[in-house]
């Protein structure tokens, strides 16, 4: 893969994950770390739940024994995971009490080992996420003979955090920072070992970047915190501009797609905040996008709210604030009836008569560029099926007006 996301401690869930996936379907992604103990002492096997939609996805483990780690390493292939990663990179106070981590770049000897042990236990790839050296550690000294080490192991990918870890003296977040980035240093370790899969992290914000690393050599590129609040800027256009193969998203077809999982998770037992925490920097840097953030940060935590609080906050975006994508095909007619607009939270009956009811609401959230005195722009429908959109007054769409419904598949309830 030519672009990932990276995994990251209370941040990239199951939810996350999704979310990810709706902006792109070649990057791959990343499990938060999953300790070895947890699942093989503690049984908590629910920390590997995901949906096959996610995929490609890989699991990072955190650990420092060997067989638990292969134990670790089956229930995760046995999951349906992609890759299985050694956590060899991460500093905080929580993972260097348990011996694992960025630590482990001092004991290159057991990593080794533990690599051997995963790779004899799962058919799918083991990797490595590790730092370029850690504290006073001298990185060009000691990155190249740790990664003589897993390689002669079986690692044949390793993802390398360009930034040198600092265990004692910098806290986690101020180790963003401090030390600075060392880049030339990963380009020569893929020279050093051109037959390894090389990807390069730490401190990029840009698709613009990840392509000058792939231009100079490096096979991939993982993104990390840019990724997850700028996620539109880095993975909607990621398809086409790195993987070469797809096309743009739009945001706005992103919050529709996650409207039924929203329903779904809701009718589960789960919480609308748990989803849309992931989703606020959606329009990041775009007209509108403050006031997103703040519905959904106010509202999302609310009792009994659901779909329909993110369906107004996208309503309450400026029609500029992101191209308009799929939406805006016309279906013959003037007036439709919402027999049951069900979402769990708001179960509602309304007429649209092309001026009242949902007609400005939902209508102005997924594309209707509705005039004066026109009828409705958009019909939306959320059911336990999945969403419906379709424009009733078809000259509202000017030069796609016309259209034949059908092509918008299941889409439009024309086309059912």
């Amino acid at each position: 893969m030519r672009l990932s996301v990276a995994p990251m401690m209370d941040w990239t869930d199951r939810h996350c994950r999704f979310f990810h996936r709706q902006l792109s379907r070649r990057t791959l992604l990343y499990t938060e770390m999953v300790t070895a103990p947890a699942l093989v002492r503690g049984r908590a096997l629910h920390l590997l739940d995901h949906l096959v939609e996610e995929h490609p996805v890989a699991l990072q483990l955190g650990g420092a024994e060997p067989e638990e780690l292969a134990a670790a390493a089956r229930l995760g292939a046995e999951a349906g995971f992609e890759e299985i990663n050694l956590n060899c990179g991460c500093p905080s106070d929580r993972v260097q009490s348990g011996m694992f981590g960025a630590v482990l770049m001092r004991d290159p000897v057991r990593v080794a080992e533990c690599i051997a042990a995963m790779r004899s236990s799962v058919d799918i790839p083991v990797t490595v996420k590790c730092r370029i050296g850690v504290d006073d550690q001298d990185p060009h000294e000691v990155l190249p003979d740790f990664l003589n080490k897993i390689v002669q192991a079986g690692c044949n990918r390793v993802i390398i955090h360009a930034r040198k870890a600092w265990l004692k003296g910098l806290s986690p977040k101020e180790n963003r920072d401090i030390p600075p980035l060392d880049y030339n240093l990963v380009l020569a370790m893929k020279r050093a070992f051109p037959d390894v899969c090389v990807s390069v992290n730490g401190g990029i914000t840009a698709l613009d970047q990840a392509r000058a690393f792939l231009q100079a050599g490096l096979d991939s590129v993982m993104i990390g915190r840019a990724a997850y609040h700028q996620p539109a800027d880095i993975l909607a256009t990621a398809d086409r501009d790195i993987h070469g193969d797809g096309s743009v998203r739009d945001p706005r077809d992103v919050v529709a797609d996650m409207l039924p999982y929203i329903e779904r998770h809701l009718t589960a037992g789960g919480q609308l905040y748990q989803v849309t925490r992931h989703m606020l920097g959606l329009f990041a840097g775009r007209p509108g996008a403050r006031q997103w953030r703040r519905t959904l940060s106010e509202g999302a935590a609310r009792p009994g709210a659901g779909p329909d609080l993110v369906v107004a906050a996208l309503a309450a975006m400026p029609m500029d604030a992101a191209p308009v994508g799929r939406i805006g095909a016309g279906c013959s007619g003037t007036e439709v009836s919402v027999d049951a607009w069900s979402i769990p939270s708001y179960p509602v009956s309304r007429t649209f008569d092309g001026d009242r009811g949902l007609c400005r609401h939902a209508g102005r959230a997924f594309g209707c560029r509705r005039r004066r005195g026109s009828g409705c722009g958009v019909f939306l429908r959320l059911s336990g099926a999945g969403l419906w959109r379709t424009a009733i007054d078809a000259d509202v769409f000017g030069d796609l007006a016309g259209h034949d419904h059908r092509h918008l598949d299941p889409l439009c309830p024309g086309a059912q």
